[in-house]
């Protein structure tokens, strides 16, 4: 693992006797706790690095309980079942032997030779250098990344208007420092959309994911023949009503492969 990039030392992990370890970085501080995509990034690269993972991270699911201390926090993996095509496993995220912070489940699949098909096309878009970056915002984990908006960008600043805004975006997404996309940054870009309710009330309002699942269609060799550093991102909701809202988004390679989908709910008070 490269060591140069802010994202690799973000999502650092190490083993231990029973447990492994990790950290929260600064550098990806969101309202109240580390951003939940380095976070579920985190835990990915702990399972990619278990001596007995097999085969391709297929989905993820995280379940962010309570807001992360900063500081070390501990990851339990345990390998729940497993058979010749897939291993399901569960993980926990504690900090200082209390209850867990975050709570996930992993799927990682033979990956083998089949019929393929892609009905879904990529949608229209200007190049990634035609199209100029997003300013950059206050919360720290928001100035590693690039963010191109095409479509639906931020309109934080507009206050709420007679009826809601729009709360489709599309846009390019990359890290702000070039670095090719593998399974943990393409997890960790599938939680970079802003909340969907930012753009409909076009503000801020206290926000925080609770559940988010990650669906990768591509092996990591298929990811890495991709080499690319951005990606394109569309997210949308479909329902904001009695504090939560949901919010789906797909992540498309510049070649038009379809990587991963995503589909999430999230608390806000409005």
């Amino acid at each position: 693992m490269s060591s140069d990039h802010l994202f690799d030392e973000a999502t650092r992990v190490t083993a231990g006797d029973s447990r492994w370890q990790g950290r929260t970085s600064p550098d990806y501080w969101a309202f109240v706790g580390p951003f939940g995509g380095v976070t579920a990034a985190t835990v990915l690269r702990a399972l990619i690095e278990h001596p007995q993972a097999a085969g391709d991270p297929l989905a993820v699911t995280v379940n962010y309980c309570a807001p992360i201390a900063e500081g070390p926090f501990d990851l339990d993996l345990r390998l729940a079942k497993a058979n010749r095509s897939s291993q399901h496993w569960t993980i926990e995220l504690s900090q200082g032997g209390g209850d867990a912070a975050t709570l996930a489940t992993a799927v990682f699949a033979e990956r083998r030779p089949s019929w393929s098909h892609q009905p879904a096309t990529m949608p229209a878009a200007p190049p990634f250098d035609e199209v100029r970056r997003n300013p950059d915002t206050k919360m720290s984990w928001t100035r590693q990344y690039d963010f191109r908006f095409i479509e639906g960008g931020p309109r934080t600043n507009d206050g709420p208007a007679g009826a809601p805004y729009g709360a489709f975006s599309k846009l390019w997404l990359s890290d702000r420092k070039p670095r090719t996309i593998d399974m943990p940054s393409l997890l960790s870009m599938s939680d970079a959309f802003f909340g969907r309710v930012f753009h409909a009330r076009g503000e801020l309002v206290p926000f925080g994911t609770v559940s988010l699942t990650t669906y990768f269609h591509v092996s990591r060799e298929e990811l890495a023949s991709e080499n690319t550093a951005h990606v394109l991102a569309l997210a949308d909701a479909k329902v904001f009503n009695r504090s939560y809202q949901d919010q789906h988004g797909e992540l498309w390679s510049p070649s038009g492969k379809l990587l991963a989908t995503t589909t999430q709910i999230a608390y806000f008070k409005a």
